[in-house]
């Protein structure tokens, strides 16, 4: 199964992909997606770049799904707003490609990850370049979205089997255009 992580942001977005088999998991690639100085202040042109971006990334690497985070509620409002508006443009591409989302908290990713939800991004970067045999530690963002990635691949598969089973309610959420 090869899974797309994506860490929304409106400036930049990390994106990591890997394939998992089994307990096995295999790095494919990682990045990020800039749309600072391009569309500065103009916030319909960020949105394009991200929805492009992502749309580029699901041709490229061809996922059977993508593992998302989900938004938290920011002190700043107008923040949380903006980066809602960021998550919607990559949710959209996405479903627009047909392609199965995961959504999990950055709790949840910080826990599969580096085993407690409070893990400082240091320590996410370095067990994401432990687990998949990295070089190097990746930027903060390109290990969230990995990390997002890695959590699908150990609970993917059960939440895809409550989903079928008719379970209302689980750890993640799936959509899926139809």
């Amino acid at each position: 199964m090869r899974i797309l992580g994506i860490d929304p942001g409106l400036r930049t977005t990390g994106f990591g992909v890997l394939d998992a088999e089994g307990p096995r998991l295999r790095y494919v690639a990682s990045g990020v997606i800039q749309t600072g100085s391009a569309a500065q202040g103009n916030l319909p042109a960020r949105l394009k770049l991200l929805f492009d971006g992502i749309t580029e990334l699901q041709a490229r690497y061809t996922p059977d799904v993508a593992a998302v985070e989900i938004v938290f509620v920011n002190v700043n409002p107008q923040a949380t707003l903006l980066l809602g508006q960021a998550r919607g443009a990559c949710l959209t591409a996405l479903v627009a490609a047909d392609l199965p989302v995961a959504e999990y908290t950055a709790l949840q990713m910080k826990q599969a990850v580096a085993g407690h939800g409070k893990a400082a991004k240091t320590q996410v970067q370095a067990m994401v370049q432990r687990l998949l045999g990295l070089p190097a530690a990746p930027r903060p963002d390109a290990a969230d979205a990995l990390g997002l990635a890695i959590t699908h691949a150990h609970a993917g598969p059960a939440v895809a089997r409550l989903h079928a089973a008719g379970a209302e309610r689980t750890t993640s959420s799936m959509y899926r255009r139809r």
